[in-house]
């Protein structure tokens, strides 16, 4: 093999293992519903300066958010690939929730408004 095939055959497998490599994925979920009192809350308080932090740019979002309070883990509210994150959850009721999830786990579960700055500093934890 010449050197020139040998630096093209390296510079292939560079771009095929680089994904394999890269970080994992990060979802951060909020489960509301519009007509949840400390939902409204924490979107007043808190969703503003969430969407303009460093943190937000480097995970998914996601929103559970609907009409209903009542109706916010019925499956389908749930976007289809977020069943698993569903399934995993031991107890299917409270809004707010915050969920960060990690390569499909859930590795943060937390529920209220009061919560959210816990929330933040697991984030901050698994991003750094």
């Amino acid at each position: 093999m010449n050197r020139r095939a040998f630096f093209v055959a390296g510079l292939l497998a560079a771009m095929v293992l680089g994904p394999a490599q890269a970080a994992s994925e990060v979802k951060v979920i909020y489960v509301g519903g519009w007509d949840c009192q400390p939902c409204s809350n924490w979107k007043n308080q808190h969703k503003a300066a969430w969407l303009a932090s460093p943190e937000f740019r480097k995970v998914t979002w996601v929103e559970v958010d609907p009409p209903k309070l009542k109706e916010a883990y019925q499956e389908r509210h749930w976007p289809g690939d977020l069943k698993p994150i569903l399934d995993q959850l031991p107890r299917k009721n409270g809004t707010p929730r915050f969920l960060i999830v990690q390569d499909g786990k859930i590795v943060s579960n937390e529920f209220g408004t009061n919560k959210w700055t816990r929330t933040m500093s697991d984030l901050h934890k698994i991003l750094h």
